[in-house]
């Protein structure tokens, strides 16, 4: 009984194995003609097809904005001038004149002078009794300072020569003093006026600025 049975199980395997490589075989021959067939593009959008492979130059791929050399625009700066109003009167002036008109500002350092004075003294006798010493040898241009940093200094005149500051302060030594002498320095802002200078042959920037004689202008490639 055990020998019938164990060939059934191989007559049903040869079966199976059979069928299975007949199906394979069927697929392989009549398959491919059955598969669906796909688009690589929506219908009615043109196929994208790759013509050729080309490097771009640098320049070709840079924004719109930068396209372009600065070299082949001349610019102008006007300046300095002390305050926002001189520098909006400029601009009015050239706005219509000129292709871009702009202003920007810098911190400077300007000297207010040269200053020669009596270093402040401990008590405010002592200082005034200085002065009635200097005002017995002449000397009436003075003044003292009765409040702040500079408390009971002599201030003994304001300069913007300052070999007429020199002269001063050899004067006051000359007398027995010790007077020093240094220049006033301030931090301000200053204003400029940046612009395109039309290509158009002729323009001259001075026929529309007033007082234009005396107002700083350099010429420059545009950055």
């Amino acid at each position: 009984m055990r020998w019938v049975n164990n060939s059934m199980w191989a007559r049903l395997t040869f079966l199976i194995l059979l069928i299975f490589n007949l199906a394979v075989g069927a697929w392989l021959l009549f398959g491919q003609a059955l598969q669906p067939q796909f688009t690589a593009t929506d219908p009615g959008v043109p196929e994208l097809r790759l013509l050729r492979s080309t490097h771009l130059p640098a320049a070709a791929i840079q924004p719109a904005s930068k396209q372009g050399s600065g070299s082949e625009r001349q610019c102008m700066t006007l300046g300095p001038v002390d305050t926002r109003t001189r520098a909006g009167q400029i601009m009015q002036a050239l706005q219509s004149k000129v292709p871009t008109i702009q202003f920007h500002t810098q911190q400077a350092q300007v000297s207010r002078g040269w200053w020669v004075y009596l270093p402040p003294m401990k008590r405010r006798e002592q200082a005034l009794e200085t002065a009635r010493t200097l005002a017995s040898k002449g000397v009436h241009d003075y003044y003292v300072i009765s409040a702040g940093e500079r408390e009971n200094t002599i201030s003994l005149g304001l300069f913007h020569d300052p070999n007429n500051a020199r002269r001063r302060l050899a004067a006051i030594t000359a007398m027995g003093f010790q007077p020093r002498l240094t220049q006033r320095i301030e931090q301000v802002q200053q204003y400029y006026v940046d612009f395109v200078i039309p290509t158009q042959p002729g323009f001259d920037w001075t026929r529309y600025v007033s007082d234009a004689s005396i107002i700083h202008a350099v010429r420059h490639p545009c950055p």
